[in-house]
Protein backbone atom coordinates (compact mmCIF):
# COMPACT_ATOMS: atom_id res chain seq x y z
CA UNK A 1 0.00 0.00 0.00
CA UNK A 2 1.55 3.44 -1.26
CA UNK A 3 -0.17 7.02 -0.90
CA UNK A 4 1.02 10.43 -1.44
CA UNK A 5 -0.31 13.10 1.32
CA UNK A 6 -2.49 15.71 -0.73
CA UNK A 7 -1.58 19.45 0.66
CA UNK A 8 -4.97 20.23 1.42
CA UNK A 9 -3.91 24.35 1.20
CA UNK A 10 -3.60 23.06 -2.80
CA UNK A 11 -6.16 20.92 -2.79
CA UNK A 12 -8.87 21.97 -5.74
CA UNK A 13 -11.48 21.04 -3.41
CA UNK A 14 -10.49 23.03 -0.61
CA UNK A 15 -13.08 25.14 0.37
CA UNK A 16 -15.32 22.31 -0.62
CA UNK A 17 -13.67 19.33 1.26
CA UNK A 18 -13.41 22.20 4.23
CA UNK A 19 -17.02 22.54 4.58
CA UNK A 20 -18.34 18.90 3.98
CA UNK A 21 -15.56 17.36 6.42
CA UNK A 22 -16.19 19.91 9.25
CA UNK A 23 -19.50 21.82 8.83
CA UNK A 24 -21.79 19.39 7.06
CA UNK A 25 -20.66 15.88 7.20
CA UNK A 26 -22.77 13.78 4.32
CA UNK A 27 -22.21 11.71 1.74
CA UNK A 28 -23.92 11.84 -2.14
CA UNK A 29 -25.03 8.86 -3.57
CA UNK A 30 -26.59 8.27 -7.16
CA UNK A 31 -28.32 5.35 -9.02
CA UNK A 32 -28.17 5.21 -12.80
CA UNK A 33 -28.88 2.17 -15.47
CA UNK A 34 -25.21 1.50 -17.71
CA UNK A 35 -26.02 0.07 -21.51
CA UNK A 36 -23.98 -3.38 -21.03
CA UNK A 37 -25.55 -4.85 -23.52
CA UNK A 38 -22.03 -5.08 -25.63
CA UNK A 39 -20.80 -6.58 -22.34
CA UNK A 40 -23.13 -9.26 -22.09
CA UNK A 41 -22.57 -10.08 -25.48
CA UNK A 42 -19.01 -10.57 -24.90
CA UNK A 43 -19.02 -12.54 -21.94
CA UNK A 44 -21.51 -14.74 -23.78
CA UNK A 45 -19.31 -15.31 -26.91
CA UNK A 46 -15.59 -15.41 -25.23
CA UNK A 47 -17.33 -17.80 -22.45
CA UNK A 48 -16.57 -15.14 -19.47
CA UNK A 49 -18.06 -14.38 -16.68
CA UNK A 50 -20.09 -11.13 -17.02
CA UNK A 51 -19.44 -10.16 -13.11
CA UNK A 52 -16.17 -10.36 -13.19
CA UNK A 53 -15.67 -8.43 -16.58
CA UNK A 54 -17.62 -5.43 -14.93
CA UNK A 55 -15.74 -5.75 -11.77
CA UNK A 56 -12.58 -5.22 -13.88
CA UNK A 57 -14.05 -2.32 -15.81
CA UNK A 58 -15.76 -1.02 -12.68
CA UNK A 59 -12.05 -1.18 -10.69
CA UNK A 60 -10.64 0.50 -14.15
CA UNK A 61 -12.31 2.97 -13.70
CA UNK A 62 -12.46 4.03 -10.23
CA UNK A 63 -8.63 3.96 -10.47
CA UNK A 64 -8.86 6.70 -13.21
CA UNK A 65 -8.89 9.80 -11.23
CA UNK A 66 -7.67 10.84 -8.41
CA UNK A 67 -11.20 11.63 -6.54
CA UNK A 68 -11.74 7.73 -6.46
CA UNK A 69 -8.86 7.07 -4.30
CA UNK A 70 -9.16 9.39 -1.56
CA UNK A 71 -8.71 8.40 2.20
CA UNK A 72 -8.05 9.93 5.29
CA UNK A 73 -5.68 8.95 8.54
CA UNK A 74 -7.71 9.82 11.30
CA UNK A 75 -4.15 9.27 13.66
CA UNK A 76 -2.40 12.18 11.63
CA UNK A 77 -5.26 13.76 10.43
CA UNK A 78 -4.01 13.58 6.59
CA UNK A 79 -5.61 13.56 3.51
CA UNK A 80 -3.82 10.76 1.27
CA UNK A 81 -4.54 9.70 -2.16
CA UNK A 82 -3.68 6.04 -2.79
CA UNK A 83 -1.92 4.64 -5.64
CA UNK A 84 -4.30 2.03 -6.02
CA UNK A 85 -7.46 0.67 -4.73
CA UNK A 86 -8.78 -2.43 -4.90
CA UNK A 87 -12.62 -4.18 -4.91
CA UNK A 88 -14.26 -5.77 -1.91
CA UNK A 89 -16.28 -8.46 -3.44
CA UNK A 90 -18.99 -10.86 -1.94
CA UNK A 91 -19.92 -14.24 -2.59
CA UNK A 92 -22.95 -15.19 -1.32
CA UNK A 93 -23.99 -18.63 0.09
CA UNK A 94 -27.60 -20.38 -0.57
CA UNK A 95 -27.85 -22.25 2.17
CA UNK A 96 -27.26 -19.70 4.82
CA UNK A 97 -28.38 -16.44 3.16
CA UNK A 98 -24.70 -14.78 4.34
CA UNK A 99 -22.29 -13.44 2.53
CA UNK A 100 -18.08 -13.51 2.57
CA UNK A 101 -16.16 -10.57 1.58
CA UNK A 102 -13.48 -11.17 -1.01
CA UNK A 103 -10.45 -8.79 -0.88
CA UNK A 104 -9.43 -9.15 -4.33
CA UNK A 105 -6.15 -7.48 -5.95
CA UNK A 106 -6.90 -4.57 -9.12
CA UNK A 107 -4.28 -5.02 -11.52
CA UNK A 108 -4.49 -2.71 -15.92
CA UNK A 109 -4.13 -6.50 -16.84
CA UNK A 110 -7.62 -8.22 -18.10
CA UNK A 111 -6.83 -11.50 -17.87
CA UNK A 112 -4.22 -11.62 -14.55
CA UNK A 113 -7.18 -9.65 -13.28
CA UNK A 114 -9.77 -11.97 -14.27
CA UNK A 115 -7.75 -15.25 -12.88
CA UNK A 116 -7.04 -13.96 -9.86
CA UNK A 117 -10.38 -12.74 -9.32
CA UNK A 118 -11.89 -15.72 -9.93
CA UNK A 119 -9.65 -17.98 -8.12
CA UNK A 120 -10.23 -15.86 -4.90
CA UNK A 121 -14.61 -16.22 -5.14
CA UNK A 122 -13.65 -19.91 -5.40
CA UNK A 123 -11.37 -19.59 -2.12
CA UNK A 124 -14.14 -17.76 0.01
CA UNK A 125 -16.72 -20.22 -1.17
CA UNK A 126 -15.25 -22.96 0.99
CA UNK A 127 -14.16 -20.49 3.27
CA UNK A 128 -17.40 -19.27 4.28
CA UNK A 129 -16.59 -17.41 7.33
CA UNK A 130 -17.58 -12.96 7.35
CA UNK A 131 -13.76 -12.11 7.73
CA UNK A 132 -14.22 -8.95 7.26
CA UNK A 133 -10.75 -7.16 7.77
CA UNK A 134 -11.21 -3.44 6.38
CA UNK A 135 -8.28 -2.41 8.99
CA UNK A 136 -5.85 -4.11 6.99
CA UNK A 137 -7.49 -3.18 3.83
CA UNK A 138 -7.73 0.31 3.96
CA UNK A 139 -7.26 0.85 0.13
CA UNK A 140 -10.15 -1.72 -0.74
CA UNK A 141 -13.59 -0.10 -2.16
CA UNK A 142 -16.50 -2.20 -1.37
CA UNK A 143 -18.10 -3.65 -4.56
CA UNK A 144 -21.49 -5.53 -4.31
CA UNK A 145 -23.48 -7.11 -6.92
CA UNK A 146 -27.13 -6.94 -5.86
CA UNK A 147 -28.64 -10.34 -8.08
CA UNK A 148 -31.89 -10.26 -7.24
CA UNK A 149 -33.58 -7.21 -8.29
CA UNK A 150 -33.25 -4.80 -10.86
CA UNK A 151 -33.86 -1.85 -9.21
CA UNK A 152 -34.68 1.62 -9.13
CA UNK A 153 -32.71 3.22 -6.19
CA UNK A 154 -30.48 2.26 -3.51
CA UNK A 155 -29.02 4.27 -0.84
CA UNK A 156 -26.06 3.05 1.33
CA UNK A 157 -25.73 5.64 4.80
CA UNK A 158 -22.89 5.92 7.09
CA UNK A 159 -22.82 7.37 10.47
CA UNK A 160 -22.61 11.14 10.30
CA UNK A 161 -19.03 12.09 10.89
CA UNK A 162 -17.61 9.06 9.61
CA UNK A 163 -14.89 10.16 7.34
CA UNK A 164 -14.85 7.50 4.90
CA UNK A 165 -13.26 7.89 1.23
CA UNK A 166 -13.74 4.97 -0.39
CA UNK A 167 -16.11 4.45 -3.05
CA UNK A 168 -19.25 2.26 -2.40
CA UNK A 169 -20.94 0.66 -5.27
CA UNK A 170 -23.57 -1.79 -5.51
CA UNK A 171 -25.03 -2.88 -8.98
CA UNK A 172 -28.10 -5.05 -9.50
CA UNK A 173 -29.59 -7.22 -12.57
CA UNK A 174 -29.91 -6.03 -15.91
CA UNK A 175 -33.18 -5.93 -17.90
CA UNK A 176 -34.00 -5.24 -21.55
CA UNK A 177 -35.60 -2.22 -22.23
CA UNK A 178 -36.23 -1.40 -25.97
CA UNK A 179 -34.42 -3.37 -27.32
CA UNK A 180 -30.63 -2.60 -25.32
CA UNK A 181 -29.46 -4.09 -21.76
CA UNK A 182 -29.02 -2.01 -18.96
CA UNK A 183 -28.19 -2.19 -15.31
CA UNK A 184 -28.69 -0.19 -12.52
CA UNK A 185 -25.23 1.22 -10.64
CA UNK A 186 -25.59 2.75 -7.35
CA UNK A 187 -22.45 4.73 -6.44
CA UNK A 188 -22.05 6.41 -2.77
CA UNK A 189 -18.75 8.83 -2.28
CA UNK A 190 -18.44 10.81 0.48
CA UNK A 191 -19.57 14.61 -0.20
CA UNK A 192 -16.37 16.03 1.21
CA UNK A 193 -14.38 14.62 -2.02
CA UNK A 194 -17.24 14.16 -4.22
CA UNK A 195 -20.35 16.73 -5.86
CA UNK A 196 -22.65 15.54 -8.17
CA UNK A 197 -19.91 16.01 -11.07
CA UNK A 198 -17.75 13.67 -10.03
CA UNK A 199 -19.70 11.13 -8.35
CA UNK A 200 -21.80 11.26 -12.34
CA UNK A 201 -18.52 11.04 -14.05
CA UNK A 202 -18.29 7.26 -12.76
CA UNK A 203 -20.94 6.71 -15.17
CA UNK A 204 -19.77 8.29 -18.16
CA UNK A 205 -16.25 7.06 -17.53
CA UNK A 206 -17.57 2.96 -16.42
CA UNK A 207 -19.72 3.35 -20.00
CA UNK A 208 -16.63 4.69 -21.96
CA UNK A 209 -14.86 1.57 -20.44
CA UNK A 210 -17.41 -0.66 -20.91
CA UNK A 211 -17.28 0.21 -25.10
CA UNK A 212 -13.86 0.26 -25.19
CA UNK A 213 -13.15 -2.75 -23.62
CA UNK A 214 -15.64 -4.83 -26.13
CA UNK A 215 -14.58 -2.95 -29.59
CA UNK A 216 -11.04 -4.46 -28.34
Amino acid sequence: MSYRVIDREHYYRRDVFRHFSEDCKCSTSMTARVDVTELAAYSHATGTRFYLNFLYLLSKTLNAREDYRMGYLWQTDQLICYDVIHPTQYVFHEDTETCSPVYSHYCEDYESFYRAAEADLEQAKQRRSYGLDAAAHPNWFDASYISWLSYDSLNVELPDGHLYFAPIVNWGRYREENGRLLMPVSVRLNHAVADGYQVALVFRLLQREIDAFCRR
